[in-house]
C-alpha cells in the first residue's frame, strides 16, 4: 500500500458541489465534482477525515479495481483475482453493497452474491476457511458499482450512510436526512450567519434535524463524533493510532465551540414531534444549545437581544407523504405570514418539491438552490426579509380590501363604540376574494387583531390567494393603526372529532379585555378560538336578563362567559360543567376576574352527556344554557357526539334538570342543523335564532340557532 490513494465520496443528487467544497477545504487538492458524487487524492487521515467532518457525503469509497464486466460470470472471476487477504482476515466479517446503472448485469442482489462467492472462494482456496456474512456491522463492507459493462469494486470505508449520525433516536413522518439538512443550512449561509452573531429559527422543525445540524454546524462538532461505527475500523488497512489522534481533536474543537454558542430554535406545534426533537437533541449531546418549544406556527418569534440578524429555515410538508392540498396552502400562506410579521431583517430559506406551494408564501424569492429529497426534484428558496411591501403598491383589489377595511372601522365601530362594545367582528369575507374574518378586541392601545382565513376551495389558485393574503396581512396592520405583533392569524378550516379542540400552542398568554361590561380572558394564539365567542353577545345579554334569583346550569361551558353573565345578573347559584380542566380553570379565572368566585359557583368536571344522565335532581336549575359541539369524540367519553344525529336526547336529558317555569337555552353553530320539534313533544319552542344574531354578523345569519324551549303550565 502506499501513502496516498484515490478515493470517491458519494453525495446526494444535487449536493455534490458543496462535497468539493467540503473535501477542499479538508486538503483534498483535486476533488471534482462528478455524476454521483466527487473523487478526491489524499492520504489516509483524509480520508478519515472526510468520515469524521462531512456533513453532505453518503459515503467513502477506497475503488481496489475497475474491469469490464459484460456477465456475472466475468464480474466473479475479476473479484476473486483481488487481493482480500490484504483487506480482511479469514475469521472476520462481510457485507456487499451493489449498485447498477444501465449496467449489463440486470439484477443488483444476483451481482451482489456473486461478488460475496468471489471473496469467500478465494479464501476458501487459499486457506480451507472463509469469512462469514454480517449486513448490520460488517468487518469489511464491499462497494460494487456497475455502469455498462464496466463495474468498480471499492471498499466502503465509511460503513454505513455518513448520513446516520447516531443521534436519531425518535423519528415523525417524512424526516428530513440528516447530510440534506446540513445541505440545506450551508446553502443558506447559516455558518457566516452564526458566526456573526445570529441565531437560526426553525418554526416547523418535526424531529428537530434541521436545528440539531445547525447547532453542530454553529459548535464546529463533527458529524461523525458520535458514530460508534465506521467500515474501516475492522479493515486491515486501518490506523488506530491515526484514528484516535482525529477523535482527540474533534474532541477538542467541540468543547472551544461550546464557548461560542449561536441561539438555535425549534418549534412544532405537534406534540409528538417535540418530544422526538427533544430526545434527539439529547441524544446529540446538546441540551442548552437547541431550545425545543411546541407552539402554534403562528406564535413563533425571535430570540431576544440576539447580536445580529439570524436565519429562519423551514422544511414544511408539500403534498408527497403528509398533508392535503388545501391544508397545506394555508400553512404556506400562514409561514409567509409570520416571516413578514415578525422577523424583518432576517434571511429565510424554504425547502419544498412543489412550487405551487411556494408561490403560496406570497414572498419573491431572490434566489433558489436545486436539491433532491431521495429522487424528489426541490427547491430551496432564499428570501431576504427587509422589504416589506408597502401599501402604495399593492394592487388594486388590495387597495379595495383596506378600503372596505376603513368603511367598516367607520360605520361597524361607531355603532360599536355607541353600544359600548369592545369586542366585535370587523370583517367577515366582504370582498370574496379576501375570504377572512377580522374580530377586533379591547380599545386603545391595547387592542388587538384576530384574523382567520376561511379555507379555500380546492378550484382557487393558491398562488394568487397567497398573494392576496400577504397583501391583506400587510393592509390590517395599517388601516387599523395597530403594531404587528397585535396580529394574530390563524387558518380557519373544517375540524373533526377531537381535532376541533386540539391545542395549536402553549404560549399561555392571556389578553384582558371588556364586553358587555365584563372583563374575559382571551387567549389568541392557543386554540383556534379565543376564548371569548363574539357572536354570543344577546344570548349572553339574555341570560344575564333572566339570571336574577334563579339557578344557573352552563353545559359545555367552555371558558364560563355565559356563567359570567349569569351570576353578575343575579344568579343565586351557577353550576358549569366541561370535559376539560383547562377549560374550566380558565372559567375559574373570568369568575374571579369579576369578583364572583365563591362557594355559590360550581364548576364539575365531566361529560356533559354522562352527567345529565346520572340520577337528577328534579328541578335542580331554573335556566339552562346548552351549547353543545357540532361533533365530539373523546378518550375520556364512552361514544361520539353528533349535534344532528343526538339532539332531542340531549333536550330531553337536560329538561330533566329544569324547574317547572324555568327556562332552557338550546344553540348550536352546525350550519346545517335542523331542530327535530317532532321529536320534542308537549314543549314550548321558540325560535329566537334572529333576535340572538348581532349586527356585527348579519353577514353571517346562520352563524348560530337558538332556541327558547319551556313546558307549558302542568306540562
Amino acid at each position: 500500500m502506499t501513502d496516498s490513494y484515490r478515493f470517491f465520496a458519494t453525495a446526494p443528487k444535487g449536493i455534490a458541489p458543496l462535497l468539493v467544497e467540503e473535501l477542499s477545504a479538508m486538503g483534498a487538492p483535486d476533488a471534482a465534482e462528478r455524476a454521483a458524487g466527487v473523487p478526491f487524492t489524499g492520504d489516509l487521515e483524509l480520508a478519515y477525515r472526510a468520515c469524521l467532518w462531512s456533513r453532505t457525503a453518503n459515503r467513502v469509497l477506497l475503488p481496489l479495481a475497475e474491469f469490464p464486466a459484460p456477465t456475472p460470470d466475468a464480474l466473479y472471476e475479476a473479484v476473486k483475482a483481488i487481493a482480500w487477504e490484504d483487506h480482511l482476515g479469514v475469521d472476520g466479517t462481510l457485507a456487499v453493497d451493489c449498485s447498477l446503472a444501465r449496467a449489463a448485469i440486470t439484477h443488483s442482489q444476483f451481482a451482489a452474491l456473486r461478488v460475496k462467492d468471489a471473496v469467500v472462494d478465494r479464501f476458501r482456496d487459499a486457506c480451507g476457511a472463509r469469512p462469514s456474512v454480517d449486513v448490520q456491522r460488517p468487518d469489511l463492507r464491499i462497494n460494487l458499482y456497475v455502469r455498462g459493462e464496466r463495474a468498480t469494486v471499492s471498499v466502503d470505508l465509511s460503513g454505513a450512510s455518513l448520513h446516520l449520525r447516531g443521534y436519531r433516536t425518535a423519528g415523525v413522518a417524512a424526516p428530513l436526512k440528516e447530510n440534506l439538512a446540513a445541505a440545506i443550512l450551508l446553502r443558506a449561509g447559516w455558518a457566516e450567519v452564526a458566526e456573526a452573531g445570529g441565531a437560526l429559527v426553525d418554526p416547523l422543525c418535526g424531529s428537530g434535524t434541521l436545528p440539531i445540524e445547525a447547532a453542530m454546524i454553529a459548535g464546529d462538532i463533527a458529524p461523525g463524533l458520535l458514530r460508534d461505527y465506521f467500515g474501516f475500523l475492522g479493515w486491515r488497512g486501518h490506523d488506530p493510532a491515526l484514528w484516535a489522534d482525529l477523535l482527540a481533536e474533534a474532541q477538542a474543537r467541540r468543547a472551544a465551540g461550546s464557548a461560542r454558542p449561536a441561539p438555535v430554535i425549534g418549534y412544532d406545534a405537534d406534540a409528538a414531534a417535540v418530544r422526538a426533537a427533544l430526545a434527539n437533541v439529547a441524544q446529540a449531546g446538546l441540551r442548552g444549545r437547541v431550545h425545543i418549544e411546541r407552539r402554534a406556527l403562528g406564535d413563533c418569534e425571535p430570540p431576544p437581544k440576539v447580536r445580529a440578524p439570524g436565519l429562519v429555515v423551514a422544511n414544511p410538508p408539500y403534498g408527497e407523504r403528509l398533508g392535503t392540498p388545501a391544508l397545506l396552502a394555508s400553512l404556506y400562506a400562514e409561514l409567509g405570514a409570520l416571516l413578514r410579521r415578525r422577523f424583518a431583517g432576517w434571511k429565510a430559506a424554504v425547502f419544498t418539491a412543489n412550487p405551487e406551494l411556494g408561490r403560496r408564501i406570497g414572498l419573491r424569492a431572490r434566489r433558489t438552490h436545486t436539491l433532491y429529497n431521495g429522487a424528489m426534484e426541490c427547491r430551496l428558496l432564499h428570501f431576504v426579509l427587509d422589504e416589506p411591501a408597502p401599501v402604495a403598491e399593492l394592487s388594486a383589489g388590495a387597495e379595495m380590501f383596506a378600503n372596505r377595511l376603513r368603511k367598516n372601522l367607520n360605520t361597524t365601530g361607531r355603532w360599536a363604540r355607541r353600544e359600548g362594545i369592545d369586542c366585535y367582528r370587523l370583517y367577515d369575507a366582504d370582498l370574496p376574494e379576501y375570504a377572512l374574518a377580522i374580530d377586533l378586541y379591547g380599545d386603545g392601545a391595547e387592542r388587538w387583531a384576530h384574523v382567520q382565513e376561511y379555507e379555500a376551495p380546492s378550484s382557487v389558485d393558491p398562488a394568487k390567494a397567497g398573494i392576496r393574503l400577504q397583501d391583506a396581512l400587510g393592509v390590517i396592520p395599517k388601516v387599523l393603526e395597530l403594531p404587528t405583533d397585535h396580529v394574530f392569524f390563524k387558518v380557519r378550516r373544517r375540524q373533526k372529532g377531537r381535532d376541533q379542540y386540539g391545542k395549536l400552542s402553549a404560549a399561555g398568554r392571556f389578553r384582558e379585555v371588556r364586553a358587555g361590561g365584563l372583563r374575559f380572558l382571551v387567549n389568541f394564539t392557543d386554540y383556534l378560538d379565543t376564548g371569548l365567542f363574539l357572536d354570543h353577545r344577546p344570548i349572553r345579554a339574555l341570560i344575564r336578563q333572566l339570571a336574577p334569583g334563579r339557578r344557573f346550569l352552563n353545559l359545555f361551558g367552555y371558558t364560563g362567559s355565559a356563567t359570567v353573565c349569569a351570576a353578575a345578573g343575579g344568579a343565586v347559584a351557577t353550576t358549569t360543567v366541561d370535559l376539560s380542566r383547562t377549560y374550566l380553570d380558565w372559567a375559574q379565572r373570568n369568575l374571579a376576574l369579576n369578583g364572583l368566585a365563591g362557594a355559590d359557583h360550581t364548576l364539575v368536571q365531566a361529560d356533559c352527556l354522562e352527567w345529565l344522565r346520572a340520577p337528577s335532581r328534579p328541578g335542580a336549575f331554573d335556566l339552562i344554557f346548552l351549547d353543545p359541539p357540532t361533533f365530539s369524540t373523546s378518550k375520556r367519553m364512552s361514544g361520539t357526539f353528533d349535534v344532528q344525529r343526538d339532539h332531542a336526547a340531549l333536550i330531553q336529558d337536560a329538561l330533566r334538570w329544569l324547574a317547572p317555569g324555568g327556562v332552557l337555552l338550546f344553540s348550536t353553530n352546525f350550519r346545517r342543523f335542523r331542530l327535530d320539534a317532532a321529536a320534542l313533544p308537549g314543549l314550548e319552542i321558540e325560535d329566537i335564532s334572529r333576535d340572538t344574531l348581532p349586527r356585527d354578523y348579519v353577514r353571517s345569519p346562520r352563524i348560530h340557532q337558538c332556541w327558547r324551549i319551556t313546558r307549558p303550565p302542568g306540562g
